[in-house]
């Protein structure tokens, strides 16, 4: 159907029942009530006839093709009045079912050869591709006694991607990076770390090991070297889109948290001069980024994360480590972001990162389980608490021995909670970088 009858119809229309409801007086009110009611709708027939077709207006919707996910992202629909006469519009708007929204209804006075425009927010709670559908939308005519409805084209498909604003917040530590040389890095033997930059004056503080004793002698007092990090090193972030990482941490998914932990690792790293390249896998490779630096590669690896979805299957660590091998030669900073739970479940993952030592460092990184931990702190108030905290900590201890093990090979580990995952990852990142440890 395309029109309604408006609610002054509908208040006419009683007039004709009240004429009617005067019958017992005369006859004659009946067909006058009969006559008033066919001219009633004639004249809305009338009315629906001469009013605008929708082609005299332009109703289109504006929003970035590219949502962030957990954040509010804004979409407007903009109306625009062809006709000479000003005309009031309620528009509705077919959003994704899978947001949350506020506010996609509203009410438009536009007036003649004028635009208007109504604002309204869409709340993405998971990564992928959405769709729009078309806007419905119903205007007045020129007796008000229809509204017509019409459907305005604006089918679109939005892609939500991880929310960059998370790791935009490192930008600080991006700083830090950002005052370092130019230049490639230099030939070194591992275990240096840092290239020469300047002498300076010793501060309390300072490492002995790098005071320059020919300088201090020329000059009569202690002088020390300072060096800056090296740039143009590698970064490769593997990232365990297997069964583990389905778990939800609040309102997203582990995965969710380890893909906002290597956007802002990329983020730093780009700004501090480094190739970053990146890895999904479950029980095979889904894609592969080489190492690279620059803005493009940032996009690049944005692409590659926003429809990521994590399965129901054991990952291969086997396969992703080979593939690692035979693609990435150089030596590089690899950060796997994964999940662990005991030590045969973490067997193989530490079999396969410590046959990357010495060639790569690499960086195990697990979401802390914060509710086994919480478990173990409470006080047991019947036998059955006694034994779910018993397995709690046999877990734990597991988990920590897991990561030990790790570290104990030459390897590095990080176990954080999911709400600082991010953060962590680049002071730790930073502290490679800064301690020459790559």
């Amino acid at each position: 159907m395309h029109f309604v009858f408006t609610s002054r119809f509908f208040i006419l229309l009683a007039g004709g029942f009240l004429l009617l409801s005067l019958a017992w007086l005369s006859q004659a009110m009946i067909w006058i009530a009969l006559a008033y009611d066919i001219a009633l709708f004639a004249a809305a027939i009338f009315d629906y006839a001469t009013c605008e077709k929708p082609l005299k207006f332009r109703v289109e919707r504006r929003c970035d093709r590219r949502f962030s996910m957990g954040a509010d992202n804004t979409v407007k629909l903009l109306v625009t009045n062809l006709a000479r006469r000003p005309v009031l519009f309620h528009l509705k708007d077919e959003y994704p079912p899978e947001m949350e929204v506020n506010g996609r209804q509203c009410q438009l006075l536009v007036p003649p050869l004028r635009m208007r425009e109504h604002t309204y927010t869409l709340f993405a709670s998971s990564r992928g591709d959405f769709h729009f559908g078309d806007i419905a939308a119903r205007y007045d005519t020129r007796l008000g006694l229809v509204w017509r409805q019409a459907k305005f084209k604006a089918g679109e498909t939005v892609k939500v991607y991880p929310n960059i604003q998370e790791a935009k917040k490192n930008e600080l530590y991006a700083h830090r990076n950002r005052e370092l040389r130019l230049g490639q890095r230099r030939m070194r033997g591992r275990g240096q770390g840092r290239e020469f930059e300047s002498l300076r004056e010793f501060v309390i503080g300072d490492e002995i090991r790098h005071i320059s004793w020919t300088a201090t002698a020329r000059r009569g007092k202690l002088v020390t070297r300072e060096y800056q990090i090296e740039r143009s090193q590698n970064i490769v972030v593997m990232l365990d889109a297997g069964r583990l990482m389905t778990a939800r941490i609040e309102k997203l998914t582990k995965l969710d948290h380890a893909i906002n932990a290597a956007l802002s690792i990329a983020y730093v790293a780009t700004f501090g001069g480094d190739n970053v390249g990146l890895m999904t896998f479950c029980r095979k490779v889904i894609n592969y980024i080489p190492p690279k630096s620059g803005h493009d590669q940032l996009n690049q690896i944005m692409e590659a994360l926003y429809n990521v979805k994590p399965q129901m299957i054991e990952p291969s660590y086997a396969r992703a480590f080979s593939f690692l091998g035979a693609n990435c030669r150089r030596r590089s900073l690899v950060v796997i972001l994964t999940d662990l739970i005991d030590r045969e479940g973490s067997a193989e993952l530490l079999a396969h990162t410590s046959a990357l030592i010495p060639r790569h460092l690499p960086l195990i990184v697990t979401i802390g389980e914060t509710d086994l931990r919480a478990l173990v702190k409470e006080v047991p108030r019947t036998v059955s608490d006694v034994y779910r905290q018993s397995v709690a900590e046999e877990l734990l201890q597991q988990r920590e021995e897991a990561l030990a093990r790790i570290t104990q090979l030459g390897g590095l580990a990080l176990d954080v909670p999911a709400g600082r995952l991010s953060f962590e990852l680049v002071n730790k990142y930073l502290e490679v970088k800064e301690r020459g440890l790559l």
